[in-house]
């Protein structure tokens, strides 16, 4: 099995911003549990505070569609869709990772 990460691209409706956020907090809180889902992060465009990646890695391709097949999926991410402008997503299998020393043993 192969990890997967998805980037999901979002730009949100003007004002949606902060309550994006939050609607993306609580539902993150929740797909955290779910087998398979290892690691999600929220990132804004640091020249664009409208645009945001959602970043996810999952244990495999198989478990990453089961949830975006689930009613799960759409009752948590319901409100997300009502305030973005607009969305793409990709799917890529990660390779390789490399990550630095942790600080103190630098």
């Amino acid at each position: 099995m192969t990890t997967v990460r998805t980037v999901l691209a979002m730009r949100t409706r003007e004002g949606c911003e902060e309550r994006f956020e939050a609607e993306w907090r609580s539902a993150a809180e929740e797909i955290r549990t779910l087998d398979g889902c290892l690691h999600q992060d929220l990132v804004r465009d640091a020249d664009d505070p409208r645009s945001y990646l959602i970043i996810s890695d999952w244990a495999d391709r198989e478990r990453l569609d089961a949830f975006g097949r689930s009613e799960q999926r759409d009752r948590l991410l319901r409100m997300i869709r009502e305030l973005r402008e607009s969305a793409y997503r990709h799917t890529y299998q990660v390779l390789h990772s490399v990550r630095s020393e942790p600080e103190e043993l630098r």
